[in-house]
């Protein structure tokens, strides 16, 4: 009876933008944790943000639309571009490790990666929100409901799958990836805080991440050439 009730491609429409949405929060909260044993922190911040705007649409229903979404975006990115410099200090950090093996510093502070995290899922799901609320107002709220929840679920299942090999990857090259990450998000959220109209929309942020690798690994050279030289061991 239920599946009678579903409009289809409202459930499509519900499916693919809480995945496209909500994989940015993956990809973060995983940026988020490069520095750290466990992804718990950010993930953690980044259920709370999801949740806290799950809640206000449930509450206030349309409602949703009239949160000061351009503040949101300011927030967010000034979070992510400040976990940005912390993280490059600990890529640079780790990169100096890797040619002079030393002890390992602390990782990153619990309380930033949680804030960082529920930055991004407040962000991202504020954009899903809205789509989701305007299914809910043209009379399919069951089948919005349903895409999103499968969208979600299949995301929190690959996301499983795909930890263990992403924390297999060097350190280094983790970090670096994760700031590049981090800093082309801050940018892209600061210009749309701004009203920059991006050409291809979120699809701007695969050629940013690509400069961003090699900017980041650049300066991280560029400082690592006025390290004092290693010297060989006897």
């Amino acid at each position: 009876m239920l599946a009678l009730a579903l409009s289809v491609p409202a459930l499509l429409i519900a499916f693919v933008i809480t995945v496209t949405e909500m994989t940015e929060v993956v990809a973060l909260v995983f940026a988020l944790s490069a520095d750290a044993e466990s992804i718990r922190s950010g993930a953690l911040g980044a259920v709370a943000g999801t949740a806290v705007v799950a809640l206000i649409a449930l509450a206030s229903g349309a409602a949703i639309e009239a949160l000061p979404h351009g503040d949101l975006l300011w927030a967010a990115a000034a979070v992510l571009a400040a976990f940005g410099v912390f993280l490059f200090r600990s890529t640079l950090k780790s990169y100096r490790r890797a040619r002079r093996p030393g002890p390992t510093g602390p990782p990153t502070h619990h309380a930033l990666r949680f804030a960082g995290g529920f930055s991004i899922g407040a962000v991202e799901t504020t954009e899903a929100v809205i789509v989701l609320l305007a299914l809910a107002a043209g009379g399919a709220g069951s089948s919005a409901v349903v895409g999103a929840l499968a969208g979600g679920g299949i995301l929190v299942v690959a996301a499983a799958l795909v930890h263990e090999r992403i924390r297999r990857i060097k350190v280094p090259t983790l970090k670096l990836g994760g700031t590049a990450m981090l800093v082309s998000f801050a940018l892209f959220w600061g210009g749309e805080a701004y009203g920059v109209a991006w050409p291809g929309s979120d699809l701007i942020l695969i050629p940013m991440f690509l400069v961003a690798v090699v900017l980041v690994r650049a300066a991280v050279e560029l400082v690592l050439r006025g390290d004092p030289p290693v010297e060989p061991k006897s």
